[in-house]
C-alpha cells in the first residue's frame, strides 16, 4: 500500500480522504493560565519542547523529518517571522528540511494535521512534524500608524488579544454563541451545567492520571541548543515550572449561576462557559505507511479524512456543523459511527449547538473535559484536539474519533482518525 490522498467538494465542505497515513506519538506542553506560569516563555520555545518531546514519545530520529508544519496565531516574540523554521531547527530536524506556517485561527492546529498529511499522500514528505503554539499572555499591543507619526500625547495601540475576540465584519466571538444560544432554545442552566461538566469530566481524568500521558513538564528555566546554531534559553514565571494544566478549576452549579453575562443582555455566556486564555503548545507526528513499516513503528491513529467549511460569521460556532457532515459523507459514514467526539468548547453555548445539529449524545463528547476546563491557546488546540482523541480511542476501545473546532470569521473545520 502506498500513502494517498482523494479530494472532494460535497455539499457541506471540502477536504480529502486519506490512506496509508498515520498519526504517531505525540506530547504538549501543559496549559498555562494568562499571565501564568508559561507568561514569559515565546512561542517557539513553547514549540520546540512539545516537538522534542513528541519525537521522543514517538521513537523516531529528527533527522528523518521531511517538513516541519506550524500553526501560530499571535506573533508573540521578536523572532516570530522565524518561528516554524525555528521550531524545526531546534526540534532537531535536518537543515536541508523545511518549514511552513499555517493559519486558520481556532482550526490551525487540525489545519497542520491535515495539511501534513496531505505532503506525505503527495510523497512529498514520509515523515512530518505538526506543531500548534500560543503564548496568549504575550499577544502584543500594537502600534500600526507609530511609524508614520502621531499627534502629541496621541498615541495609538490596539490590544491584540483583545482584538482577536471580535469579528469586526460581524459580532464579538461570544455574542456569536448567545445568538446559537437563541436559535437552539438553549437555557442558561443548560449553559451553565455543560460548563460544569466539562470542569467536573476534566477533574476525573487528571485524577485518572490521563492527562500524564500526553504532558510534557516544562522546566523553571531551560536551554535549546543546535548544531551550528545560538543556544534559545528560557524562563518560567513560576521558577518551579509548570507540570499540569493550571487552568481548571473546582467550580459549582451555584457559582457559575452568579457570574454576569458577558456579551449580550440576554447571555447565556460568562466567563465560566467560555474557553480559558491560555499558553500552551502541542506536537504530532504524521507518517506515511510506508514509513510505519520499515521502522518498526506502531501509530497511535490513522487519518481517515478532514474537510473544512464556511457558515455565517454571526454564528461561526455552528461550523463543526458542516466541517464533519463533510467528513462523514466523503468517509461513508454517519455519526452514529464515531465513538468519540473532540469538539473545541470556545463556548458552552456553541458546543452544545453542535452537538443538538449532529445528533451528539454527551456520553461520547469532549468525555475528558474540554477548553472551558483546560484552555484554548489558538494554535495549539487543534493538535491537542487530535492528540487526547487517539488517547481516548486506545483507552475506550472506540474505533473511529472526530477531532473539529469552530473558527471565528465563520469556518468549521474537521479531522476523522481510526484506532490503530
Amino acid at each position: 500500500m502506498t500513502a494517498s490522498a482523494t479530494g472532494f467538494r460535497n455539499a457541506h465542505g471540502v477536504g480529502a480522504c486519506f490512506d496509508d497515513v498515520y498519526l504517531l506519538a505525540g506530547a504538549r506542553t501543559p496549559f498555562g493560565k494568562f499571565c501564568g506560569a508559561l507568561s514569559t516563555v515565546s512561542p517557539t520555545d513553547l514549540g520546540i519542547h512539545a516537538a522534542r518531546a513528541a519525537i521522543a514519545a514517538a521513537g523516531v530520529d529528527a533527522g528523518a523529518i521531511d517538513q516541519t508544519i506550524v500553526a501560530n496565531i499571535g506573533q508573540a516574540s521578536a523572532d516570530a517571522f522565524f518561528l516554524p523554521r525555528h521550531i524545526g531547527l531546534y526540534a532537531g530536524a535536518p537543515e536541508a528540511s523545511t518549514a511552513l506556517l499555517v493559519q486558520r485561527i481556532c482550526g490551525s492546529g487540525l489545519e497542520v494535521l491535515a495539511q501534513a498529511a496531505e505532503q506525505v499522500a503527495l510523497g512529498k514528505a514520509q515523515l512530518v512534524l505538526g506543531v500548534g503554539t500560543d503564548t496568549m499572555s504575550r499577544f502584543p499591543l500594537a502600534s500600526y500608524t507609530a511609524r508614520q507619526g502621531f499627534a502629541l500625547g496621541k498615541p495609538e495601540f490596539t490590544d491584540l488579544l483583545w482584538e482577536a475576540l471580535d469579528d469586526t465584519a460581524a459580532v464579538p466571538m461570544g455574542r456569536t454563541a448567545d445568538n446559537l444560544a437563541g436559535r437552539y432554545a438553549l437555557t442558561r442552566d443548560e449553559v451553565d451545567g455543560f460548563a460544569h461538566q466539562s470542569q467536573v469530566r476534566c477533574a476525573t481524568a487528571r485524577a485518572a492520571g490521563f492527562f500524564e500521558g500526553e504532558l510534557a513538564m516544562v522546566p523553571g528555566q531551560g536551554a535549546f541548543e543546535a548544531a551550528t546554531l545560538k543556544p534559545r534559553r528560557f524562563r518560567c514565571k513560576d521558577k518551579a515550572g509548570l507540570g499540569a494544566d493550571e487552568h481548571p478549576r473546582t467550580t459549582t452549579p451555584e457559582a457559575l449561576a452568579n457570574l454576569p453575562h458577558v456579551f449580550s443582555e440576554a447571555g447565556p455566556t460568562t466567563a465560566g462557559s467560555a474557553s480559558g486564555i491560555v499558553d500552551g503548545a502541542a506536537a504530532l507526528l504524521v507518517a506515511s505507511g510506508g514509513f510505519v513499516r520499515a521502522h518498526g513503528l506502531k501509530p497511535v491513529a490513522r487519518l481517515v479524512a478532514h474537510a473544512s467549511a464556511g457558515v455565517a460569521p454571526a454564528c461561526m460556532g455552528i461550523g463543526p456543523v458542516p466541517a464533519v457532515r463533510a467528513t462523514l459523507a466523503a468517509s461513508g459514514m454517519t455519526a452514529d459511527d464515531i465513538g468519540r467526539f473532540e469538539i473545541n468548547e470556545a463556548f458552552a453555548a456553541q458546543c452544545l449547538a453542535v452537538a443538538r445539529e449532529l445528533g451528539i449524545d454527551e456520553a461520547r463528547l469532549n468525555v475528558n473535559g474540554g477548553a472551558i476546563a483546560i484552555g484554548h491557546p489558538l494554535g495549539a488546540t487543534g493538535v491537542r484536539l487530535a492528540l487526547t482523541l487517539a488517547r481516548t480511542l486506545a483507552r475506550d476501545d472506540a474505533g473511529f474519533g472526530i477531532a473539529s473546532a469552530c473558527i471565528g470569521g465563520g469556518q468549521g473545520t474537521a479531522l476523522l482518525l481510526q484506532r490503530c
